[in-house]
């Protein structure tokens, strides 16, 4: 029997996690359930699973959920400490950590101390310190499989080539992207939240979700892949499909192209990371070539999504730049989805701040990690209220 726990069960990610475990029957059992704040699907998560662990990220809920649990679940410290302990329990076999944004960085890495399985839907802390976090699952004997559908696409098609490098035997690396809400929209500059959190064809977080309609997610992906397979960023390559049937390609140096292609769901992904190396007979839609039609591929445009470039920047730059990137991007998401920051200028703050950085650049140790993010992060906050009250208009 393979034990999970889940990090974000309450998320679009860990809710179809949550389908697929219990798909997949008997074999498989939920040992802890991790949250941000939402007491009421926690709760009936719990009853319908029966985790042994549970914990809850904001400090305000943890009070009210202790009061409603059984008492044959143990709560865990709420905050950072919770999710690191459920994290590296040292029953579990796998570990979904399907956490938004830095936060997943230290769950990661106590992941991957504990030698899991990790299905890893939280893409940040591989574009954060992505060569470093590699090099410690190796030390660790950690195996980290990707669940955004993308990065799954990549490693799914990679594997038919063995363990060896794939460097000398890739050419290119096609990296998919439906082109979120805005893809046919000429005029971005009265953007709302509402608009861009209708996606067509996720259903996903609200930071993904507006990091798609930005296609900084693209960027994000394309460092994550960087890092990942230690592949140049140049030989990835974003291509818009609006279908989402392809998720991704890989070139092979003697013209050969594998893809990976099923219906736009995330539990196709999810099972496969959670039963890896094995594949199991899904419950998702089937994909029928012959009503698909016709599919759709064209260059995105990098002067209306200056994300994408932004990350592509970051991604040739290397060293602190990728984290640069991450945390201020993320702190621009924010500010826009509080309506404190207009839509188009998250890259406009994002690209603000890796400018303002004049330090050396260097590949940053993981114990170095955390100071660099919170300088970012300060200094997009700082961004954010500067454009807000002195208008100053930025061009990237």
């Amino acid at each position: 029997m393979k034990k999970i726990v889940i990090l974000g069960s309450t998320g679009s990610i860990g809710r179809n996690g949550l389908k697929v475990i219990k798909h997949l029957g008997a074999d498989y059992r939920v040992l802890g359930l991790a949250a941000n704040s939402n007491v009421k699907l926690l709760l009936e998560q719990v009853y319908n699973f029966r985790p042994k662990f549970v914990s809850i990220f904001d400090y305000k809920y943890h009070k009210e959920l202790k009061r409603s649990l059984p008492r044959s679940i143990k709560l865990l410290p709420p905050g950072i400490d919770g999710l690191v302990e459920l994290s590296s329990m040292p029953e579990a076999d796998i570990a979904l950590n399907a956490l938004s944004g830095a936060v997943g960085f230290a769950p990661l890495l106590a992941s991957i101390r504990t030698s899991k399985q990790i299905a890893l839907a939280n893409k940040e802390p591989m574009v954060m310190a992505g060569r470093a976090v590699m090099k410690e699952a190796f030390r660790w004997r950690a195996r980290i499989i990707p669940v955004d559908s993308e990065p799954s696409a990549v490693f799914q098609c990679l594997q038919t080539l063995g363990t060896a490098g794939y460097n000398d035997r890739v050419s290119e690396i096609f990296l998919t992207a439906s082109g979120g809400p805005f893809y046919r929209r000429a005029d971005l500059k009265n953007v709302t939240p509402l608009e861009a959190l209708k996606h067509p064809n996720w259903k996903m977080g609200p930071k993904i979700t507006i990091d798609s309609a930005t296609l900084m997610n693209k960027g994000l992906e394309a460092i994550e892949i960087m890092n990942f397979f230690s592949l140049p960023v140049a030989k990835i390559r974003v291509l818009i499909h609006p279908q989402s049937v392809i998720h991704s390609a890989v070139k092979l140096n003697d013209g050969s192209v594998l893809a990976q292609m099923s219906l736009p769901d995330m539990k196709i992904p999810i099972q496969y990371a959670l039963t890896y190396p094995d594949r199991v007979k899904s419950f998702a839609g089937p994909l029928d070539l012959a009503r698909l039609g016709s599919l759709e591929f064209a260059e995105p445009d990098f002067k209306k999504f200056p994300c994408l470039p932004l990350a592509f920047y970051a991604a040739e730059k290397g060293g602190v730049y990728p984290c640069i990137l991450n945390a201020a991007n993320e702190v621009a998401v924010e500010s826009f989805l509080g309506g404190r920051i207009s839509f188009m200028r998250i890259p406009a703050i994002t690209g603000r701040v890796m400018e303002l950085y004049n330090g050396k650049n260097y590949e940053p140790a993981l114990s170095e990690i955390a100071e660099l993010d919170d300088w970012a992060r300060n200094k997009a906050r700082e961004e954010a209220i500067r454009i807000r009250k002195r208008k100053v208009k930025f061009e990237y």
